[in-house]
């Protein structure tokens, strides 16, 4: 089995965040790749290669007096962004440079009368919306700001007789849904609201013959179906349900060995984003030699610890 080429994917991250054609078309979301980027390099053990106030000093240009962050600097503020924003903050042991408050009271404002949240102030409802929510405000240890009944009744409105989940109520389920209601409701303390042996069929029967992963019934393997899938099972205490030694060679083989990177399926153009999820994969699969990620956060365990269990 091919091994994880660490020190090209450490180059090949680092040169996506100067400047790259990759960075150019990420212009509008680079808040996104700036997690995606970090995170990876973070689980590597490669984070100290990043000039901390540097990127400090870009994210707080991207915030906005709403409270709420940009994918980049101009740009307008999105859920999305905000916890991008915050998540890298926590990478780096800032969260103390955010006006919290100020923060919470953006995602508070986000929430809608049946305990959907809206991704802006153009009123998108999305699942992942509640799942950025509550992460983000978990985070920021402001829970309590929002209505958190209200919340998980939602999600719950959107689960599917395949024990699966949508982005709104009806809507068919997808392992990207599946993971933000199953992450929002394990932050809440709500996994009981879950048929586990339903759910987990459901996501072990994603697996296809290389070994990926796919996101929802007779689609092709993609390697970020590693985390979105993975996670999930993990959380519900299903992930002994799929072969997890495939899993990982079909990641390890999604790997560009000369100029670093990973793609979504092997030999395809590599991305940040399939970088990050490949590299977020293979440390669920406890990949030696990479920190360990949590599940719910989609940050290290000892960043999220540090969160919790600190002063």
């Amino acid at each position: 089995m091919a091994e994880l080429a660490v020190d090209k994917h450490v180059k090949y991250i680092l040169a996506v965040e100067k400047d790259s054609f990759e960075s150019v078309v990420m212009d509008h979301l680079r808040m996104n790749g700036a997690y995606w980027g970090l995170t990876a390099l973070d689980l590597l053990g490669k984070l100290d290669s990043v000039n901390v106030d540097e990127v400090i000093s870009w994210i707080l240009k991207c915030q906005h007096e709403s409270g709420g962050f940009s994918g980049n600097i101009g740009h307008d503020p999105h859920i999305l962004y905000t916890l991008s924003a915050v998540q890298v903050l926590a990478l780096f042991n800032k969260l103390d440079v955010l006006d919290i408050d100020k923060v919470a009271t953006y995602i508070t404002g986000l929430q809608n009368e049946d305990g959907s949240f809206s991704g802006d102030m153009w009123g998108e409802v999305d699942t992942r919306f509640s799942y950025i929510a509550i992460c983000c405000l978990s985070i920021l240890c402001c829970l309590d700001k929002i209505n958190v009944e209200k919340a998980v009744s939602y999600i719950l409105s959107c689960k599917n007789l395949d024990g699966g989940f949508g982005c709104t109520p009806g809507g068919e389920s997808h392992a990207g849904q599946i993971f933000c209601c199953v992450g929002a409701l394990a932050l809440t303390g709500s996994l009981h609201y879950v048929d586990k042996d339903l759910l987990g069929w459901w996501l072990c029967e994603r697996q296809v013959k290389s070994g990926g992963l796919n996101g929802r019934p007779e689609k092709l393997p993609d390697v970020c179906y590693s985390w979105w899938v993975l996670s999930s099972l993990i959380m519900i205490d299903r992930v002994h349900w799929i072969d997890k030694e495939k899993l990982v060679k079909f990641i390890l083989d999604c790997q560009d060995v000369e100029n670093g990177g990973i793609s979504d399926r092997p030999d395809d153009a590599v991305d940040v984003y399939h970088t990050y999820f490949g590299v977020a994969g293979l440390s669920l699969l406890n990949y030696p030699g990479l920190k360990a990620i949590d599940p719910a956060y989609a940050l290290p365990v000892d960043v999220v610890n540090r969160i919790f269990f600190s002063g």
